[in-house]
């Protein structure tokens, strides 16, 4: 099953100093605890803060864990300066192929790892082949590496949820999906018996003991 910790800073209470710190020590225990994929997504901060934050935890993720993997939202040009791992896409971004290109243009010696949020089926095979072959109806490499599908579940103040049924179809495809909104410790196993390889949250992981919805979960399958 693959983690998936999605950072927001801004749930946390005090000065900006403050909920940065509180962000790290939770960017820390999630490495520790063995989260696969940690999203750096502080869509609010400026390109340098953003790429200042970035280092930091980069080397936070370097020193505490081997497996987990740093993502940063939408901005590629910080994912390369910071030495981060990949990129999380949305549908307003550039494309996983453009991503690669410019990845390789920076003469990376690794290839980026390519996450994009998804919210219907049709997305989920533009992710998956891009969309110029979803046109074609050719089948290739996937495009990106995974998605994250969201809103499963109903949330207050959040747009309309998707639907296990949703779910379920946009894991009929070769691509992994990780199931994102609403999801708690008490419903994810309807999430992964509907076919998904895994579970993304923000609150899920800042609001809880890390170490224990990590153990939760980790016993679902």
């Amino acid at each position: 099953m693959l983690l998936y910790y999605i950072t927001d800073r801004a749930h946390f209470s005090g000065t900006e100093s403050q909920r940065q710190d509180r962000l790290l020590k939770k960017i820390s225990e999630a490495a520790n605890a063995g989260v696969e994929y940690i999203q750096l997504r502080e869509k609010d901060l400026s390109g340098r803060a953003l790429e200042s934050l970035a280092q930091e935890v980069a080397k936070l993720i370097n020193e505490s864990s081997s497996c987990t993997r740093l993502l940063i939202n939408s901005r590629t040009d910080v994912a390369l300066a910071a030495k981060a791992h990949g990129i999380h896409l949305t549908s307003n971004d550039i494309s996983p192929a453009d991503a690669k290109k410019i990845w390789r243009e920076a003469q990376s010696p690794v290839d980026p790892i390519i996450a994009v949020s998804c919210h219907t089926e049709t997305e989920v095979l533009a992710a998956e082949r891009g969309p110029d072959r979803v046109a074609a109806g050719v089948h290739a490499r996937p495009a990106a590496d995974f998605v994250v599908f969201g809103p499963v579940f109903e949330k207050q103040g959040a747009k309309k949820a998707a639907g296990l049924d949703e779910l379920r179809k946009a894991c009929q495809h070769r691509i992994p999906v990780l199931a994102l909104g609403g999801v708690t410790t008490e419903n994810a196993h309807l999430c992964l018996e509907a076919g998904a390889s895994g579970i993304a949250g923000i609150r899920l992981f800042q609001e809880n003991n890390i170490a224990e919805v990590v153990k939760k979960l980790r016993g679902l399958k």
